[in-house]
Order: C-alpha cells, then structure tokens, then sequence
C-alpha cells in the first residue's frame, strides 16, 4: 500500500476537467486535497460525453500528479451523443451503441490513447448497451434465432455484444500500442441488472486484467436506485468472490447524498471489506466541498480500524451470476444484524448458507440443497426462494406450501429462549404485509418466529430437518425495507440462525455486523430520520471478555452454555470494533 496502510486512496479525473484545466490551476486543486488526505493514484480520463482532451492536455495533467507523488492512469466513460449527421437514437445516459462505426472507432481511440499515455485505465460504468436502433434490433433477432432463443430477450445479445466489442474496440487496439497496459472493466452497483444491459462477469473476467466495483449507495430514499447501504460493503465482497485477487476496489461520490453521513457511509462501508483502492469520483466534484476534509479525518480512523481487522467472514448468500428475483433482499438484512455475504458460489463446505429468489436461477439447486442439508448443512431459505423452487423438487425436504395469500399485520411473536413451548409476544410500530405460507403441523414446525391476526397466525420463521441437517424458511415483508420494523424479539430470533464465528447480536434494526476470522467484529448503526442511539446485545461462545479495539475490556454480564453475553452500545453513525478474548 501507500500512504494508507490499508489501502490505496485514489481519485478520477474527468475528461471536461482535462480538456481546459491550466497547470497552475491543477497544482492548486491538488493543494486542496493535499490539505486533508494523501492521494496516492488518480485515473484522468480524456474522453467522456461530448469532449474528447488532447493527448498534450492528457499528459499535462499526468504530469502534474506524479510531480505532486500521485501515480497516474487512464479512463474513459463510454457515453457518447449521435455522430454529426446521423439519425437520432433513443438511449439512456447517452451510452454508446456498439453498433455504431463512428461510435466505435471513437472508442478505438481513444483507449490506443490512454495506453500510449498510461500502463493502464479504467472504464466507468456506463460501459452497458441499452441502445434499441435498427441496427442492435436486427442484430439482436439474428442472434436469437441462431441461438434458439424465442422470446425476443435482449440478454444473451447485448452478453455477446460487449465481449466481442471489448476484445475488438478496447483490448486489442490498447494492447497492441502497448502490451504491458492493463485495462480494468468497473461494475456498476446495479448487480440485478448486469446481463440486460451487456455485463457480465463471468465472461468480461477472463478477457480484463482487473474488475472494479461501484459501492455508491447515496441517499436511499431520494435517489432513483433505491439502493440499501450495506450494499457498498457486500458487493464488494461479491466482486472479490467473482475474481478472486483481480478486484481493483470500491467506488464512491457524493452525489445524491441528503446527509453529508451518506457519503461518509459509502467510504466506512467500502472499507469493511477490505479492498485494495478506495476511489472518489469525482475530483472535480470533491473540490473545495467539505466533503474531503470530513473523509479526509475519518480515513486516518479506518486505516486504524483495519489495521487490526481480519478477513470478512458471515453467512454466504449464494446469487449466482445472471440471476434475478428479490433484489437486493441481502443488504436489507444485512442493515439489521444480519451478517450475509453474497457470493457467485454455492458453498457447499459451509456451515450455514442463505438462499434466495435468485439462488433458484441454478436450475440444479434443488439437488444442491438437498444434498447440502442432508449430510449436516443448515440452509436458511427465503420466502421467495420457497415460491420460486415449489413445484420443481422443494416439497422433498418441505410440507410448506404457498396459496398466495398475505396477511397484514401487527403482532407477532417469537419462542421463548426461557421456557418451552412459550412465546414473546410483541407488536409492530406500524402495519406490515407479510406472505401466507401454510405448512403440515409437525412435519414442519412453523412457530419458530409467526405474526399474529387476531385468531390466525402466520410463519415467519419455520424449521424442517432432514438427513443430518435443517432447513429454515425466512418469511420477508413484501416490502424488504420493512425488515427493520419486526420487532426486536422476532429479529434476535432470527438473527440467532445467522451466528457466524459462534457471534449474533439481538437489538433493534438498522444496525449491521461485520464478523471477521481473527476474532475481531465492527457494529454500526445507520443514521437517518428516526434513528437513535441504542443498547445491543452481543452473544459469542467461548468469549471470556471483548475489547474495544485500542480501548477497554469489557466483561461478559453471564454466560450460559458457553456463549458469552456482552451489552454494548450503539451509536448512531459511529463505528466501533472488537477483539474477542477467548
């Protein structure tokens, strides 16, 4: 690393700044920046939209970085407005359509520019195709004729498209300037969404030298992503998983962002995870805003943090590539307590593993399943894996059965860890709709965790075992982000089933964990509106105390059966990591 003892902190550099900037001019934004952090790389676009920067502007501003000791690299944005002359097409953001010829020698270009400039660059995310003209239309029906494909999808094109123009347009051309340049394809934070617009990593992986990830989360309610916030920490781990050792870093901005904490959030999650580089975008942006010496203090912090961090570890959400169905359901439990890592592998060594709507993608995951929990897997399954897998293999392990009923509710009620066959009840601050899904009493018990309406009852936690092993069904609200208002008896029980590292926590939402292998974990409560300091529970076997990392021990108020039980607490917007002494 370089200035951070834990990661490379790097910055992007536009194409509209590299166009018209002076030197004296750059020299003193880098002063700004030099005032509050220390940069270690930054990547200088020339082309984006519709500017395109000279080769001698290109060099000027590399220049000047690395005599300011910021190594240099390339970019570019793949948006692009119609040729002159040309007729009009219809896209979003202005992407290019591969299609295009003039579009396509534009970006030919442009990356023989940055490899005669850089011995490397990277590609922002709008590097996707949604463009619909004749010319992708034709050729996406040629396509799916030759490949069987009959209900006129774009996926499988626009996959092929995008590795064939990144071979022909990006690749070859830059490496035939200069063989030693890498190139580095970023991912957006929009995982779901990947294949119907040309991504995919399973592919791109094997042509790129390195693979980034977009942890920008911003303002979740405003922005139109709509994005949970522990998304910037798993989906990096996600990416790590895809390409293991070849995960360049985390990227985030300020855009977006209500809260000045909802930019600081995007920066403390992506640390979590451990990545190589932490990139701002964009340098322009960040100028002169109070932005940087806010995250400028508080990276000294996360270097500190991470010095004494291991290896992320929790639960692995297995969302194989190319699949679909309740998006980004991992992140909202992972806002509440729940510790999940999605990974693009079955862990079939795993002592716990979650699976969702798009883990039924996997058209052998029912054998998987089975297979994992009878030789002594616990499987935690969601409602929408139940409703996507009913009717293709799962009534082998389960008596759960969906009619397609919901029920809206208030009251719920979770089992008693005092005394059998009781249950704690407690009620909703507010109405939630839940799904109905009936299960056989005593095959499957379903009580485990249930909401409650008057004289009917729901599951929201059920257990089967079979083989050597169990399966839980995790029943969701219909709206994912509710998950935060079970009440915090049914979300302790819950999150009981998610222990990893022998560590759970009981307390209200909106808080996370991060468990890592060194014995060592991090609390941190979201702020918004609504959200208040807290006391959490936190159970781990076989601790005898924990220490705030660089601070106090704290003693255990009891143990029971081995695990250790600690209170501590939860601040609103703070940070706080643990060593466990065992």
């Amino acid at each position: 690393m370089g200035n951070y003892r834990n990661f490379d902190l790097v910055a992007y550099f536009i194409a509209h700044g590299v166009k018209n900037i002076k030197e004296a001019e750059l020299e003193q934004q880098i002063g700004f920046f030099k005032k509050y952090m220390r940069l270690d790389k930054v990547y200088i676009e020339p082309f984006r939209d519709d500017c395109f920067a000279s080769e001698e502007q290109l060099r000027l501003c590399r220049d000047v970085f690395e005599r300011n000791g910021i190594r240099a690299q390339g970019g570019i944005t793949t948006s692009m407005p119609d040729p002159e002359g040309a007729a009009r097409k219809q896209r979003i953001f202005n992407v290019m359509c591969y299609n295009d010829d003039v579009m396509m020698d534009t970006l030919k270009r442009v990356c023989e520019m940055n490899a005669r400039v850089f011995d490397g660059f990277i590609i922002d995310d709008f590097f996707f195709s949604n463009c619909t003209c004749e010319k992708c239309r034709n050729g996406r029906d040629e396509f799916n004729a030759a490949h069987g494909i009959t209900d006129g999808s774009w996926q499988a094109y626009r996959c092929d498209l995008l590795y064939k123009a990144s071979q022909k347009y990006v690749i070859a051309p830059a490496k035939a300037v200069n063989p030693d340049c890498k190139i580095t394809i970023k991912y957006p934070n929009w995982m779901e969404s990947y294949q119907e617009t040309g991504y995919d990593p399973a592919s791109q992986k094997e042509i790129f030298d390195y693979i980034y990830t977009g942890t920008e989360t911003r303002d979740p309610i405003n922005h139109d992503q709509h994005l949970p916030r522990y998304l910037s920490y798993s989906l990096m781990h996600y990416m790590d998983e895809m390409a293991p050792g070849r995960n360049g870093g985390g990227w985030f901005d300020p855009y977006d962002c209500r809260m000045l904490d909802y930019y600081l959030e995007q920066a403390y999650l992506t640390a979590f995870a451990r990545p190589r580089e932490m990139m701002m975008f964009c340098f322009q942006s960040l100028v002169d805003t109070i932005n940087v010496p806010s995250l400028g203090f508080m990276l000294d912090k996360l270097d500190e943090l991470l010095d004494k961090l291991g290896k992320p570890i929790g639960v692995p959400c297995y969302i194989p590539n190319a699949s679909q169905g309740e998006d980004n359901v991992q992140d909202f439990l992972g806002m509440n307590g729940f510790p999940v890592l999605p990974t693009p592998n079955f862990e079939e060594n795993a002592p716990s593993m979650l699976l969702t709507a798009s883990s039924a993608y996997d058209k052998e995951i029912i054998d998987k399943l089975e297979k994992y929990i009878a030789k002594g897997g616990k499987a935690i399954v969601t409602s929408g894996f139940v409703q996507a897998t009913l009717g293709k293999g799962l009534e082998r392990i389960t008596s759960i059965r969906d009619r397609g009923r919901s029920m809206t509710v208030r009251d719920f009620a979770a089992e008693s860890s005092f005394f059998y066959n009781r249950w704690e009840r407690e009620s909703s601050v507010k109405a939630l709709s839940v799904p109905v899904l009936e299960f056989r009493n005593n095959a499957t018990w379903g009580a485990v965790c249930k909401a409650i309406c008057e004289e009917e009852a729901c599951t929201l936690l059920a257990h089967d075992t079979y083989g050597s092993g169990s399966m839980y069904t995790l029943v969701l609200p219909e709206a994912f982000s509710e998950i935060k208002y079970y009440p915090e008896t049914v979300l302790s029980r819950m999150r009981k089933e998610f222990a990893a590292n022998g560590i759970r926590m009981d307390g209200k939402g909106q808080i996370s964990l991060f468990i890592y292998d060194n014995d060592t974990f991090v609390t941190y409560p979201y702020i918004d509106n609504g959200t208040y300091d807290s006391d959490i529970m936190v159970y781990i076997d076989g601790a005898k105390s924990i220490s705030e990392l660089g601070g106090r021990e704290i003693l255990p108020l009891y143990t029971e059966n081995g695990e250790a039980a600690f209170r501590l607490r939860a601040q609103v917007g703070k940070f706080i990591g643990y060593k466990i002494n065992r």
